[in-house]
């Protein structure tokens, strides 16, 4: 079900102004005051849905300390999570490239502030912002990237590996060793069922890598985790061959 997030008071959005979404922070001056100055602060709930397959982009997010799950579906319950996005990135590049319908559910996965700007105000600043196109084609082109090598592991790797990769992307987007993920929406993002995800994070947590209890997660061996999971966290990370990073250079 869709929801709307709520704005914040003015009050609240000026304390919410000296933190910066990376991608925004990534602008000229005066590219970025203008594109805030059309951005609305709204607080992002967890489980709110953002966009569901085939819907209308009416709102663009650049996520400031919330994240946000990228769902593939197939046949309206089958789910997989081909990306997340964090305060690297944003939710809606597409409307940018000419798509006003979303391909993905995007799902807040941890509570936070957004940037929010209406679809239409963003179309008309990324046509006269070259530093806008310049970012938000490589940011693209990184996201696709990302969720072809995630679509490969998802196919071709064992799922305790899987898991793994994902806690640490997890890890990485929200800057934590701390975080809370369930193992129904665990469930839903590897595309498996939740026995799966407990016998996988019930291995990952006999080896002394992770702590797991209710859904809180804590990251115990940060190496240990990187050597159980797969090749794909290597080059999906931010610093990896195909990582965000890479949008910045």
């Amino acid at each position: 079900m869709h929801t709307h997030p709520s704005i914040f008071s003015d009050d609240d959005r000026a304390q919410a102004r000296p933190v910066l979404n990376r991608l925004v922070s990534g602008l000229p001056d005066d590219d970025r005051a203008r594109l805030l100055a059309l951005c609305d602060t709204v607080r992002l709930d967890a489980g709110q849905v953002l966009y569901e397959p085939g819907q209308t982009v009416d709102h663009i997010y650049f996520p400031v300390g919330c994240l946000i799950s990228l769902l593939a579906v197939a046949e309206g319950r089958m789910t997989l999570e081909v990306g997340s996005v964090g305060q690297e990135g944003m939710i809606g590049a597409s409307v940018a490239l000419g798509h006003g319908q979303a391909q993905v559910r995007a799902v807040v996965q941890r509570a936070g502030r957004a940037n929010r700007i209406d679809a239409a105000s963003f179309r008309a600043e990324f046509k006269r912002t070259a530093s806008l196109q310049r970012l938000l084609y490589r940011y693209t082109d990184t996201l696709l990237a990302q969720a072809i090598q995630i679509a490969v592991c998802s196919r071709f790797h064992v799922l305790e590996a899987r898991l793994a990769r994902s806690l640490l992307i997890t890890r990485d987007r929200l800057q934590s060793e701390k975080f809370h993920l369930t193992h129904e929406f665990l469930a839903h993002a590897l595309g498996v069922r939740r026995v799966g995800v407990t016998k996988a994070a019930s291995a990952l947590q006999n080896h002394k890598l992770i702590s797991y209890s209710r859904g809180n997660i804590e990251i115990l061996d940060s190496a240990g985790l990187e050597a159980a999971s797969c090749r794909c966290y290597e080059l999906v990370k931010d610093d990896g061959a195909i990582g965000m990073a890479n949008v910045f250079l």
